[in-house]
């Protein structure tokens, strides 16, 4: 009877849990805008077709949980937002990343409740909801923001460059993707910006595709003047110049704030790990002739 009592306030705390997530997930989840489509980052945006579509007609209970999920809990966007800036890795998908965030749960409630045996601090367990995007996903798309962003205002000058020698930007890109020894993450991404330019895509919808991509704002920035000089006209070379020296200016600033935070950065081990090895070598032999009986002099 203890058993069944036990399993019953388990299969209830549970669901309670999952009610309350999904209460306070749409309660705090920001209202839909209408967008106008001049303000819009990509004509192409929710004209492909989403993994989660496949969904829909299935008679699967555990179907109906990943749908219900990316309806209500507002999860099918922000995994695809996170599918696309990591790179599309072709060993997974928007849907299997909710799947791990679901195993996260399903792991952390195992770990809490095995060593408590209490089912009301199951609750925690949907901190584990959180895991992969907080501890994984963000560093990954860190990490690939970072490798995109090192050698992009080189990528800049050597596009005014060519372009100043009579190449039309596409071009230029194609060139400079073909002659680069080693295809870091920026010249991948402009070679399948190129590839799409080839299968169909408009110029300025590859470009936008790409920025959605990478989520940087100098990338934003690149591809809002290229666009911007196609529709104006005016000269893109003395564009990217002047933008190329403004990423520089501002990665030295960068550089000279996070060198003026390091002496206050360093207190923190210098307190916890410096001064007390000092205080005991220098008040060690102190003590130890106190506890013996007295000082030496």
């Amino acid at each position: 009877m203890d058993k069944i009592t036990g399993f019953f306030l388990l299969i209830v705390s549970a669901l309670g849990s999952f009610a309350v997530f999904a209460a306070v997930q749409r309660f705090f989840s920001p209202r839909d805008n209408e967008r106008s489509p001049m303000s819009d980052i990509s004509d192409m945006e929710g004209k492909e077709t989403s993994v989660f579509n496949k969904l829909e007609d299935s008679k699967n209970f555990w179907d109906k949980v990943d749908l219900f999920m990316v309806r209500n809990m507002k999860q099918g966007k922000k995994l695809e937002e996170n599918y696309v800036l990591l790179g599309s890795p072709p060993n997974t998908d928007p849907l299997k990343m909710l799947h791990i965030k679901q195993l996260s749960v399903m792991a952390l409630a195992a770990l809490i409740f095995l060593p408590t045996q209490s089912p009301f601090l199951l609750v925690f367990s949907l901190l584990g909801f959180f895991m992969p995007e907080a501890g994984y996903y963000s560093r990954k798309i860190r990490a690939r923001q970072e490798d995109i962003i090192r050698n992009f205002p080189t990528f800049v000058d050597l596009s005014a460059l060519m372009i100043e020698s009579g190449l039309d930007y596409m071009t230029a890109f194609t060139r400079i993707v073909q002659i680069a020894p080693v295809k870091t993450g920026l010249e991948l991404e402009m070679e399948r910006t190129i590839n799409e330019v080839q299968l169909g895509y408009s110029r300025r919808d590859a470009l936008r595709r790409l920025s959605l991509r990478t989520g940087l704002q100098e990338v934003r920035s690149f591809v809002g003047l290229i666009i911007q000089s196609d529709e104006l006209g005016t000269s893109l070379v003395e564009l990217l110049r002047n933008y190329s020296a403004d990423m520089r200016f501002r990665r030295l600033n960068r550089a000279e704030k996070l060198a003026a935070q390091a002496s206050t950065k360093m207190l923190i081990p210098l307190f916890i790990f410096i001064f007390p090895t000092v205080f005991i070598l220098m008040l060690a032999p102190m003590i130890s002739d106190l506890m013996r009986g007295g000082m030496p002099f």
